[in-house]
């Protein structure tokens, strides 16, 4: 359309130029040349207002691709966030400080309790900040998995024993001992006893860092 007046225009300039170009009626001409330039300034202002409404609807269109475009990245961040919750549906046990939580083949849960939040360098005894974190251990383990086998796996790092480390002879005597530490705490709170049972492993399993390695774990076994 705006090609039309554009050409439309063209005819009327082209129009006013030949009519003062005649010498005989100077008043005919005079307002026809003045009506061409009257409708000049005309079409330009409808070009101009024509080429304001294009810009804007291509603003507006642009607008829409983009709105679209971040619609489609929320749709699949939503997809993304629906599909991870289905394959790793909520434990209970988040928000636990001192925790993270995995899962094994066979859709065991493992609840791993960091070293340093269990006990001390060599030690099989219970830190109080460890009492509080396995407090609240027990209560999920008693909601939520009362008919499941609990299995309490207890690791160490592969450094050897020293002389005041050496009632324990061996990792696996230090990794057995800690995991038996935590069952007794939990039955001790209420987990039944006769769905837990501990497991020593020492260091043969051992993660990136001798401090995270030396760990326990508690395992949520299907019914």
């Amino acid at each position: 359309m705006i090609r039309s007046i554009n050409k439309k225009l063209g005819l009327t300039l082209l129009s006013a130029v030949i009519l003062t170009g005649f010498t005989g009626c100077k008043t005919v001409s005079q307002r026809d040349y003045d009506a061409a330039i009257e409708e000049n300034t005309t079409l330009r202002d409808r070009i101009a207002a024509l080429q304001s409404s294009s810009d804007q609807a291509g603003q507006a269109n642009q607008s829409y691709i983009d709105q679209n475009g971040q619609l489609r990245s929320e749709n699949q961040r939503l997809s993304d966030e629906l599909a991870n919750a289905r394959a790793n549906p909520a434990t209970g046990f988040e928000g636990i400080d001192g925790v993270d939580i995995g899962r094994r083949s066979g859709g065991e849960i493992v609840v791993g309790v960091e070293a340093d939040v269990l006990f001390n360098s060599g030690s099989a005894e219970l830190r109080k900040a460890a009492k509080t974190t396995l407090d609240r251990v027990a209560s999920v383990l008693k909601s939520n998995y009362a008919g499941n086998q609990v299995r309490i796996e207890g690791y160490t790092d592969s450094d050897k024993l020293v002389k005041t480390k050496a009632k324990w002879q061996t990792n696996e005597n230090l990794s057995a001992a800690r995991a038996l530490a935590v069952e007794y705490y939990l039955v001790g709170k209420g987990v039944d006893n006769d769905q837990t049972y501990s497991a020593a492993f020492g260091p043969s399993h051992a993660k990136a860092t001798k401090k995270d390695s030396r760990r326990v774990e508690i395992v949520i076994l299907g019914n």
